[in-house]
C-alpha cells in the first residue's frame, strides 16, 4: 500500500509542480504553454519514463530525496518582466510546499497509526519538503537559481552557464559524501516536516515500507 501511495502521490505532485510553473508563466505572458498542453494537468504532458519516473524513484529509493523529474518549456522572452520570470521558477517549489502543508494538516487531524495509509502519507509529505528544499538551492538547474538569474549581470550568467550541466552532479555528490552538507540538508528537511506536523518516525516507517525489496 505504501509503495502505491508514494508512487501515485509523487506523480501527482510532479504534475502539480510543473502545472504551477506553467500556470504562472501563462499569467505572466507566455501563452504558448496552453498550446503545449501544460494547462490540462495531464501527466503525460509532464512525464518522461526515464527522467520523470525512473530517476526520481531511484533517488527516492537510494536516499529519500524528492526529485521532480518533469519539465515544462517556458518561452521566457514572452514573460512581461524579470519578476514574472522569478515567479515562474518559484511556483514549482511553492506547489510542493502547499501539498506538504495539506498533507501535514491531514496527518495532524487524523488518528495516525503505524499501519494503513499513514506511513505512506508521512513519507510523501517528507518528500515534498525535500523537493522544495532541493529546488530552492540557488544553483542551476534548480528553481532557486531560476528565481535569481533574471537579476544577475550578463557576465555572471554566462560564466555560470558554462558549468550548468556539471553543477547538479556536484550538488548530489556533496549531498551524498560531504557530512556537513548532508547533515544541513536533512536537518532543514526534518525541521520543515516536523513544523508541518509530520511524525519523523512514521517517515522512517514509510521509507522502509516503500523500499519493500530491501526486506
Amino acid at each position: 500500500m505504501t509503495f502505491l501511495i508514494v508512487l501515485v502521490g509523487w506523480i501527482f505532485s510532479l504534475c502539480l509542480h510543473e502545472f504551477s510553473h506553467a500556470a504562472v508563466a501563462y499569467a505572466g505572458g507566455d501563452t504558448s504553454v496552453r498550446d503545449k498542453g501544460y494547462l490540462t494537468f495531464n501527466p503525460f504532458k509532464y512525464t518522461h519514463p526515464v527522467y520523470s519516473i525512473l530517476i526520481p524513484l531511484l533517488f527516492v529509493a537510494l536516499g529519500g530525496i524528492g526529485l521532480p523529474g518533469g519539465a515544462v518549456y517556458i518561452e521566457t522572452w514572452r514573460l512581461r518582466s524579470r519578476a514574472w520570470k522569478s515567479a515562474v521558477s518559484l511556483a514549482g517549489p511553492a506547489a510542493n510546499i502547499v501539498l506538504a502543508i495539506v498533507l501535514g494538516v491531514i496527518l495532524s487531524n487524523a488518528p495516525v497509526s503505524r499501519e494503513g495509509i499513514w506511513p505512506g502519507l508521512s513519507f510523501l509529505a517528507f518528500l515534498q519538503v525535500s523537493a522544495a528544499v532541493l529546488n530552492l538551492i540557488p544553483l542551476p538547474p534548480f528553481d532557486g537559481y531560476g528565481a535569481l538569474e533574471p537579476y544577475l549581470p550578463e557576465n555572471t550568467r554566462a560564466s555560470v552557464a558554462k558549468f550548468r550541466d556539471l553543477i547538479p552532479w556536484a550538488v548530489f555528490f556533496l549531498l551524498w559524501y560531504v557530512p556537513q552538507v548532508y547533515e544541513t540538508f536533512w536537518a532543514a528537511v526534518g525541521w520543515g516536516s516536523s513544523a508541518l506536523g509530520v511524525q519523523l518516525d512514521l517517515v522512517t516507517r514509510g521509507l522502509r515500507d516503500f523500499r519493500f525489496w530491501y526486506r
